[in-house]
């Protein structure tokens, strides 16, 4: 197989879950609708790219009590997935390897974080371990996964988005469909998990 084609994980790729934690699910302060059929997919890429020795990433949100994004705070959104809590975990049914590298953000009161570049040492973890291409699912595609996805490309990362393992918000009807549309426009890829080899 072409070492070019997306379905083949290989030496400097690495697979990243966005924000699947319990807050973004059913039955979560700020659920995702269909928010839960990223999981099998998600679990399905993590134990193939583990089992080849190949880097997995997982973002979360790990918010203060008084993050600028509730709406307590004036923000737009209901409290969700303060430090620590259940509601900040991931979930269980990811069954992340052990050896997943996690990357915490939106840790200060006053700052917003939907990319998970923003304020976290992501990049350089990446360019430490040689990674150039990102295979990319989780939550929510028109928030964090969308400015995740964004600000990869613009830092010169290939971006495969895991098409099966992505699910919106939409919180304005369409929203993930722009999303979609936007990434795609940056030079993402668009793959189905089961199609990785």
């Amino acid at each position: 197989m072409n070492e070019s084609d997306p379905r083949n994980a290989r030496a400097g790729d690495a697979l990243l879950i966005v924000d699947v934690q319990h807050d973004f699910l059913p039955g979560g302060s700020l659920a995702v609708p269909d928010g839960a059929r990223v999981i099998a997919p998600l679990r399905h890429c993590a134990a193939l790219f583990a089992g080849r020795a190949l880097p997995v990433f997982a973002t979360r949100d790990w918010h203060p009590r008084d993050h600028c994004s509730f709406r307590p705070q004036g923000g737009p959104w209901p409290a969700h997935c303060v430090a620590g809590t259940t509601g900040a975990a991931f979930a269980e049914a990811l069954q992340l390897p052990a050896a997943t590298r996690i990357v915490s953000k939106g840790t200060h009161a006053d700052h917003e974080a939907y990319s998970g570049f923003a304020g976290t040492d992501l990049e350089r973890r990446l360019s430490d371990g040689a990674v150039r291409r990102l295979f990319v699912g989780g939550l929510a595609t028109d928030y964090c996964v969308a400015q995740t996805v964004q600000d990869a490309r613009r830092r010169g990362f290939d971006v495969v988005v895991l098409r099966d393992a992505i699910a919106a918000v939409d919180a304005h009807p369409g929203d993930g469909e722009h999303a979609i549309e936007r990434m795609a426009l940056l030079g993402a890829v668009f793959l189905d998990s089961a199609e990785l080899s």
